[in-house]
């Protein structure tokens, strides 16, 4: 199958909302799914090897507030890419659900996630619900 063809057949978020209960991780939203988290791998990683590459050759600073300026600079991009390379491990693990059918279900309940979530959060490894459960029960120990 050609790129074309292959676009062709390729779901759109539109339609996996709109498909019936029945069709919750069949073979087409799968691959929808492991397509967007490809894609984000990608971007993620396309975005952290450009602010290396920014941070590794700064700019000929002879101003103290432009010095400052590109310091907190790096320090934000710092913050940012700590975040986005936490989130590749978490990539890598989606798309070994999608590989061993798992994927688009609760690691708890074993209950489907839903596709809105996913959508939102490709990612997720929880239902919602459990989510909620999970994050009060952190919020309570931390406190």
């Amino acid at each position: 199958m050609n790129t074309s063809q292959k676009d062709q057949c390729a779901l759109t978020e539109e339609q996996i909302l709109k498909a019936p209960e029945s069709d919750y991780m069949n073979t087409e939203q799968l691959e929808y799914f492991r397509s967007r988290l490809m894609q984000l791998y990608e971007s993620i990683s396309g975005r952290i090897q450009e602010a290396k590459n920014k941070m590794a050759s700064p700019p000929e600073l002879n101003d103290d507030s432009d010095r400052a300026s590109w310091e907190e600079e790096c320090s934000t991009s710092l913050r940012i890419l700590d975040r986005e390379q936490k989130l590749l491990p978490k990539i890598i693990q989606s798309l070994e659900r999608i590989r061993l059918g798992t994927y688009g279900y609760c690691l708890e309940s074993d209950e489907p996630i839903g596709i809105p979530r996913l959508l939102a959060r490709p990612t997720a490894e929880y239902c919602a619900d459990i989510k909620a459960d999970r994050e009060l029960k952190e919020r309570v120990y931390r406190d």
